[in-house]
């Protein structure tokens, strides 16, 4: 069995080594090393890490799609599958009719629902109460290609993007080796996704954070769930950028404006929103570490009646 791995955050190092152990993997593709932190270091890859301590030969082509030096070295190779978790390139239809049994992925979503770059994200945002991995055949579109496989996750009421994450990445090996197995065997075949049933997970910027408390607190709670532990939802208290980690819908009304602060207690920060109240638990200033509201008024002011904006 010969198989090509393309993928490059953690997410995918999971999936990898799953797949090494069972299989062995002959080549991996994963982004170009780039700059990262405040001495802006060249950092390679989590996927990177991995095939380098396998002693798997990797390649990091800044464009997949145009490099044939590669696309030549696929050839060579004459995988049986590629497998692609989270790479962060589009794969041209020359690569994609490469592999004898085709280009498999791994998706963080129950497609055909969130395709895009933030499918975890955006399932907590919305307030779905599922979400899941889905592997699929590749085709030329955007996650648009032919369903194998699904598993099911249940969302929680404290699950935050980073808790479902980790549950997904520590499932994606084992569905990608049913997936394999199942089409060697040619007990699986795809199944076509219903294009009206889907919406987009579009990538997440700070702004993506930025907290409107006209809207209804459950909306408001779940913005902050799907933004933890990136890029972290936030609103201005005071002139001040103040992240908000952890929150809670109260059950009671508000007579106030939204973001108005109705109480600070060691329990949390009451807020007003379009329905009700938010309950704040876990802030973030400026140059200052997380704290949990409780900690945070033991040596700082937080003031009722400031309207956050």
């Amino acid at each position: 069995m010969k198989i090509v791995f393309m993928g490059t955050p953690d997410f995918a190092v999971p999936s990898l080594k799953a797949l090494v152990e069972k299989y062995g993997v002959e080549a991996i593709f994963t982004q170009p090393d780039r700059p990262k932190g405040r001495g802006k270091k060249l950092q390679m890859s989590p996927v990177k890490e991995v095939a380098l301590e396998h002693g798997i030969k990797v390649f990091q082509p800044e464009n997949l799609k145009k490099d044939m030096d590669c696309i030549e070295e696929l050839k060579q190779i004459s995988p049986d599958f590629i497998i692609v978790v989270a790479y962060g390139q589009i794969l041209s239809k020359e690569i994609l009719s490469i592999p004898k049994y085709g280009c498999i992925n791994l998706h963080a979503s129950l497609l055909p629902k969130y395709r895009g770059a933030a499918p975890i994200n955006w399932a907590i945002i919305k307030g779905e109460e599922f979400s899941g991995n889905t592997t699929m055949l590749m085709d030329v579109g955007l996650d648009t290609g032919d369903m194998l496989l699904k598993s099911k996750v249940q969302i929680t009421e404290d699950m935050t993007a980073g808790d479902l994450h980790d549950i997904l990445t520590q499932d994606g090996g084992e569905l990608l080796i049913k997936t394999i197995e199942g089409l060697k065997e040619g007990s699986l075949n795809g199944e076509k996704q219903i294009d009206e049933d889907s919406c987009y997970a579009s990538m997440l910027s700070k702004e993506t954070g930025y907290i409107n408390w006209n809207l209804d607190n459950k909306a408001i709670n779940n913005l902050i769930k799907g933004l933890n532990p990136w890029p972290i939802a936030y609103t201005n208290y005071n002139g001040e950028a103040m992240k908000i980690l952890q929150a809670k819908v109260i059950n009671e009304k508000c007579t106030h404006e939204p973001g108005y602060i109705t109480e600070v207690s060691k329990q949390g920060i009451k807020v007003c929103t379009g329905d009700g109240i938010l309950l704040i638990q876990k802030i973030q200033f400026p140059s200052k570490k997380p704290m949990s509201v409780e900690d945070y008024i033991k040596g700082n002011e937080l003031k009722r009646g400031i309207i956050l904006s």
